[in-house]
């Protein structure tokens, strides 16, 4: 056994993983990742045995006041796993109990579509199904993970954890063909305490990750891309954008900044964005939609046309740069550059995929808003009233997919503690769930409706 303690992270746990099930190489097999957290260790898992990747989406049903404390778990095809023993210790009611697996459920049913991006299930029937985690306490949720398995099918299940709890590895014996567990450390701390770097995985990361596997499957992926990290300074009539661009590999979209400020892809919030957007697969470009000299008078700052302008010359040069020329654009907007990228948005001709704005400015392109139907996240902070009121009133007036996402606690600025990776992590979900979408198939179903 190996002696848990120390895994760098979720990726050199998987491929330890992957060593301990060599044996599976080129089986008739799926590996089924139980997100979040155990699909970047399945990835690992999945490319070093060669096999499919999916995710069996499960639930923790934590106890009322204590959610990390799983008094049970529900998963997809109405799986549901109670531990009576935490519920009687905990003295939750069946009210309490009931109330909490009906939450947990509503969100099976929405990471499932979220995560897979409206692509089917890889078949289970008949093949051996290896559910992946990065870690158990309680065994709660791997159960859970194996009779769906089973629901769906497989003719053998194994469950492989890097590391777990005793208790918990041999009771998923009882439900099990075989249990791989690299170490079970006696006593057990909490999950992340065995790994040097726990940082959470989002939703985003885990769809990207199904996308590059699902490629990888299908024989599409045959080389992986080194990523790409350039400077430029892109002509826009009389002046000169300095423009970053950062492209991971295999991509699957780019997003354009637009802000209304000079200095903007300098600004520590902006790049902290960027950053997980590309942990989420997707490339970024930050730049600067006004010169220094232009940012000194407040009405170029307000000046919504010209921002646009130069916001499409920047997408223009997008798609003849080679780095990023097959790639579908998203926009990521705020403040008045977010009205840019609405506007920005009615022209068909510039195919954009998705608009996400933070504490944007729809009020200053209020009578085109009916144009655009292109899918628009609307993200403003619940302690920002005046952009929350006119956000409010921008959502009903947008024809395509849609959605105002309303921060607690948050300000303007998204300056909080935890707020902004929060806005990163809805914008990487939005971009991804509408990138995995097949280029027309929105403008499709808009012409059918």
């Amino acid at each position: 056994m190996v002696i848990a303690g120390l895994f760098r992270d979720r990726i050199a746990a998987g491929r330890a993983l992957g060593r301990r099930l060599a044996r599976l190489r080129d089986a008739d097999a799926v590996v089924l990742g139980l997100p979040r957290g155990g699909v970047p260790v399945a990835f690992e898992v999945a490319t070093a045995l060669r096999l499919p990747l999916d995710v069996i989406v499960v639930r923790k049903v934590g106890v009322p006041g204590d959610p990390e404390l799983a008094m049970g778990a529900v998963g997809e095809d109405d799986v549901t796993i109670v531990n009576a023993g935490v519920v009687a210790a905990c003295r939750v009611s069946d009210a309490e109990l009931a109330s909490a697996q009906e939450s947990a459920r509503a969100e099976v049913e929405r990471r499932a579509g979220l995560l897979r991006g409206g692509q089917p299930r890889v078949p289970v029937r008949g093949r051996t199904a290896i559910v992946v985690d990065d870690g158990t306490a309680t065994g709660a949720t791997a159960r859970a993970g194996c009779q769906v398995a089973r629901k769906l099918g497989a003719a053998q299940v194994v469950v492989a954890l890097p590391v777990g709890a005793h208790d918990a590895v041999a009771a998923l014996t009882t439900v099990a063909d075989e249990v791989a567990c690299l170490g079970q450390p006696d006593p057990f701390l909490a999950v992340g305490s065995y790994y040097e770097d726990f940082a959470p995985t989002t939703e985003a990361e885990v769809a990207a990750l199904l996308e590059r596997a699902g490629r990888r499957t299908s024989g599409v992926e045959v080389v992986a891309r080194l990523p790409i990290s350039m400077q430029a300074a892109v002509r826009a009539g009389d002046v000169s954008l300095e423009a970053e661009m950062d492209v991971p590999p295999q991509p699957r979209g780019v997003v354009v900044f637009a802000h209304g400020s000079g200095s903007s892809r300098h600004i520590p919030r902006n790049r902290a964005v960027a950053r997980q957007l590309r942990q989420a697969g997707l490339a970024t470009v930050l730049l600067d939609l006004l010169v220094a000299d232009e940012e000194q008078d407040p009405r170029n700052v307000f000046d919504v046309a010209l921002l646009a302008d130069r916001l499409t010359g920047m997408i223009r040069w997008v798609r003849r740069c080679p780095a990023t020329a097959n790639l579908r654009v998203c926009l990521f907007g705020a403040g008045t550059g977010a009205a840019a990228a609405l506007l920005v948005a009615t022209e068909p001709d510039l195919r954009v995929a998705a608009v996400v704005s933070r504490g944007g400015r729809p009020d200053l392109v209020w009578d085109r808003l009916g144009e655009i139907t292109v899918p628009t996240l609307l993200i403003v902070g619940e302690d920002d009233p005046q952009a929350l009121r006119v956000n409010r009133r921008a959502e009903v007036r947008l024809r395509g997919p849609e959605r105002l996402a309303v921060l607690p606690g948050a300000g303007h600025l998204f300056a909080e503690p935890g707020a902004l990776p929060v806005v990163a992590d809805l914008a990487a979900s939005w971009f991804v769930h509408y990138l995995s979408d097949r280029p027309g198939a929105e403008q499709a179903r808009r012409a059918r409706g």
